[in-house]
């Protein structure tokens, strides 16, 4: 009996290796490199005692039969590489899905609340409450955006190599209450702004600016809700994403509807803030505003902890960035030496089926693959010391890395162009005619037509020209770079016709002898706003996808942030050129340059018209870098589903 219970325990074991239990998953506590103990000891679990070996007493063969298919039943229960909040196995019946899934989109609806309610209507406060001039507050505004998605690196940092997303979403949704709830309070409070403007006895208006003390308050709470929204926004998506298990065919086709549905709260919460919230803003009290923005955060995090119990958590892996080092370093290492004529010399231990070829670019970084004395611990060559020598697709990975750049650097000017109507454009409509009927529509609501712009495009796409694609091109839509280059398109078209209009208001400020609001209706500026609205729709979608599919599977993450970084960078571009157009145009010092203090006395048609050529200039930048740059081929990698949509 003993013999035949020992026999039954290595083919059970035998059977969980072949099935893919141990493969680096979390094991039950205690567990022995990743085996449940319930094959592993027969005494401790039913398993054994009850299931296996009362079948195994007589014929070896049906015991077979009967470990195998026990085995699969407790399999199918395991999510795939997932924990529960034990840190045990996830059951996928009792954790994960698409209703704890719903619990997340509470999330990161209340913060694009919250971000773009702030953002889009930021402006009109600064100059009209704490008398800042119009460039400075476009600057502080883009500053505050630029920061936000700049800082989505350092919580996807924090997320893969210590906190991990759950901890990461929970802690820095906290941080951004935090900071709506010190925006309301520093916006309700008279002594942290000036008194209103006056006049004096011969008419004349005056406004005291802002002090330090008073900015010091406003700046700090828009930094703090900066520091939250980089941490949930690197995570939201991701989280959303591990409550499915990809190698399921339902799950995987929940997380396909999770993820349009993201989208589609990403976008609910934009409409709410640029109507609702923005009404509240400006017809009833600003505070009032950002405290319901805390308030809902709040209600939001009560939500997302309540499924503490039932989320599956994924266990931190570690941030690529390691990776890159090492192979630079290696590189650097060894640069004195020559490479070998055939690049089968170079080192390579990953299997056939996950290794990436071999190319030619970058050969300075194949460096780091040439095997030399001392590259292996104990001169063991399965125990390589990476600081010294790397795999050659350890060095592809890297290079995929770097072939992305052109794209990415090419894509900044969007967002700068972007960047000008949540800044300019508002300002635009707050001297405008804005009443429709009795209704007065508030400044920063005019951004609901680039809202409506996203929306219609997606429809229209997914409805329409994806089905007329497939039929005339056979494949369903455009390409990511295609889609890329129709937003970059979009996006000149949208700032030739804001020079035009804004050539237009500027006829009728100068021939209307000050009245305000101006006698021209707001509607003018729609075409802008519908124009980049769909622009973003384009690329935004073609540039996620063109980050997460040409970025080696286990740097998605990383790829994701730096596709991030052109929207941060976008904003840094816009404040720069600002400043830069500003200083030299005579702007500086309260003259009447292209960015004047007052609007109506500068020339922001011609600052539109100079971001046209410069986003000409750098759509052909981005045709040279669409048609320089290829596609590598992987062997064996497949979207493993994991990636983060912000």
């Amino acid at each position: 009996m003993a013999r035949c219970r020992g026999w039954l325990i290595d083919t059970a074991n035998d059977i969980q290796h072949q099935q893919g239990v141990t493969d680096g998953r979390v094991p039950l506590a205690g567990g022995d490199g990743g085996a449940p103990h319930y094959l592993l000891d027969p005494h401790k679990d039913s398993f054994n005692r009850a299931e296996v070996f009362p079948s195994c007493l007589l014929v070896y063969p049906f015991c077979l039969l009967r470990i195998r298919r026990v085995t699969k039943e407790k399999m199918s229960w395991i999510a795939n590489g997932a924990e529960d909040y034990k840190g045990g196995p996830a059951d996928r019946s009792k954790t994960g899905g698409w209703v704890r899934a719903a619990l997340i989109l509470g999330i990161e609806m209340v913060e694009r609340l919250s971000t773009m309610g702030i953002a889009v209507n930021l402006v009109t406060y600064l100059i009209g409450a704490m008398h800042l001039p119009s460039t400075t507050s476009a600057n502080i505004v883009t500053d505050f955006m630029g920061t936000s998605f700049l800082l989505c690196l350092l919580g996807g940092f924090l997320a893969d190599s210590f906190l991990g997303r759950y901890r990461t979403i929970a802690i820095f949704s906290v941080i951004q209450a935090m900071g709506t709830g010190m925006l309301a309070t520093s916006t309700a409070l008279p002594q942290l702004r000036p008194p209103p403007c006056h006049k004096d006895d011969n008419g004349v208006r005056t406004c005291q600016q802002a002090t330090g003390s008073q900015m010091l308050m406003l700046y700090f709470s828009l930094y703090l809700i900066a520091v939250g929204t980089g941490g949930l926004k690197s995570s939201v998506s991701g989280f959303g994403s591990d409550q499915f298990d990809e190698k399921d065919d339902k799950e995987s086709r929940q997380r396909t509807f999770f993820f349009s549905r993201f989208f589609f709260f990403i976008s609910l919460g934009t409409l709410l803030a640029v109507t609702v919230l923005v009404w509240i803003q400006d017809q009833v009290s600003r505070s009032l505003g950002y405290g319901i923005c805390s308030a809902a955060m709040l209600i939001a995090i009560t939500v997302f902890l309540s499924g503490t119990r039932k989320y599956r958590y994924k266990r931190c892996v570690g941030t690529p960035i390691a990776h890159i080092v090492e192979v630079v370093a290696a590189a650097m290492r060894k640069r004195k030496l020559e490479l070998p004529y055939d690049s089968s010399l170079l080192y390579e231990d990953a299997p056939e089926g996950e290794s990436i070829r071999h190319t030619d670019q970058f050969r300075c970084l194949d460096k780091a693959a040439i095997v030399a004395e001392g590259d292996f611990e104990g001169g063991v060559k399965s125990n390589p010391n990476p600081w010294k020598i790397s795999t050659v697709t350890r060095i592809e990975e890297v290079k995929m890395m770097i072939r992305l750049l052109p794209i990415w650097a090419t894509t900044i000017m969007f967002w700068t162009v972007y960047a000008q109507m949540i800044t300019f454009s508002v300002e635009q409509a707050s001297t405008m005619d804005r009443s429709m009927g009795h209704f007065q529509i508030p400044a920063g609501s005019l951004t609901v037509f680039f809202v409506s712009a996203i929306l219609v495009t997606l429809a229209v796409y997914d409805r329409f020209i994806i089905p007329l694609w497939k039929r005339c091109k056979g494949r369903p839509g455009f390409t990511n770079l295609q889609q890329i280059a129709i937003g970059l398109i979009l996006s000149i078209l949208g700032m030739a016709a804001a020079s035009i209009t804004e050539r237009k208001r500027q006829s009728v400020a100068k021939s209307g002898g000050g009245i305000s609001p101006l006698p021209i209706t707001v509607f003018f500026l729609v075409p802008q706003f519908f124009l980049i609205g769909s622009g973003e729709a384009f690329i935004y979608t073609g540039q996620l996808d063109f980050f997460i599919t040409q970025s080696p599977k286990g740097m998605k993450t990383m790829s994701t942030g730096l596709f991030l970084t052109t929207i941060s960078f976008g904003f840094f571009v816009s404040s720069l050129l600002v400043a830069i157009v500003k200083s030299v145009t005579g702007g500086s010092n309260g003259g009447k340059g292209w960015l004047a203090d007052n609007i109506n006395q500068g020339r922001l048609d011609l600052f539109y018209a100079l971001l046209t050529v410069l986003s000409v200039i750098n759509f052909f930048l981005f045709i040279i870098s669409a048609v320089w740059y290829k596609p590598v081929n992987i062997n064996s990698q497949k979207d493993s589903g994991a990636e983060e949509k912000c």
